[in-house]
């Protein structure tokens, strides 16, 4: 019997997660999407790890880009999480954007991000996991965004003393 997706939604919906937006670059077009199925996977090599639904146009776009980026937002970025977490074309302009390695579009005022290179492309259920070689990131100080309970969310500080 398999589990109840709608009951798993709910239950990982308690489970905090920060907020990214996954960008890649196919020739001179990019490409960007909301993600928080991302995490560190290995130190050594650096690699992490993003899910992308098989059989969209974001999973398209970043297995044919073979590299990616990740910014990872900062408490003050919930429109730009907004901005990339719609179907259709995903729109870079007015934005200020860098890139490093890859040439994968980085959000200039990110929280922190990393580039990779796509290192191999592995099976999960209704999403591939793409492993991605970290050739080169960066981050500052602040707050992060927050996703939590279907959300968006900050950090408050903890009062050990009421």
């Amino acid at each position: 019997m398999a589990f109840d997706s709608a009951q798993q939604r709910k239950i990982f919906g308690q489970f905090a997660t920060g907020v990214t937006v996954a960008s890649t670059r196919v020739g001179d077009e990019s490409w960007g999407m909301t993600a928080n199925a991302v995490t560190s996977l290995s130190l050594d090599p650096p690699l992490v790890l993003l899910a992308v639904v098989r059989g969209t146009q974001s999973h398209t776009w970043f297995c044919e880009g073979r590299c990616f980026a990740l910014s990872i937002l900062a408490a003050d970025q919930e429109a730009l999480s907004n901005r990339f977490a719609g179907k259709g074309p995903k729109d870079f302009s007015g934005l200020s954007t860098t890139t490093a390695v890859t040439g994968a579009p980085i959000l200039s005022e990110a929280l922190a991000w990393v580039d990779c290179q796509l290192e191999s492309v592995l099976p999960g259920g209704d999403h591939d996991i793409l492993v991605g070689r970290i050739v080169a990131g960066d981050s500052r100080d602040g707050e992060p965004l927050l996703y939590y309970g279907g959300k968006y969310r900050r950090v408050a500080p903890l009062d050990l003393n009421p």
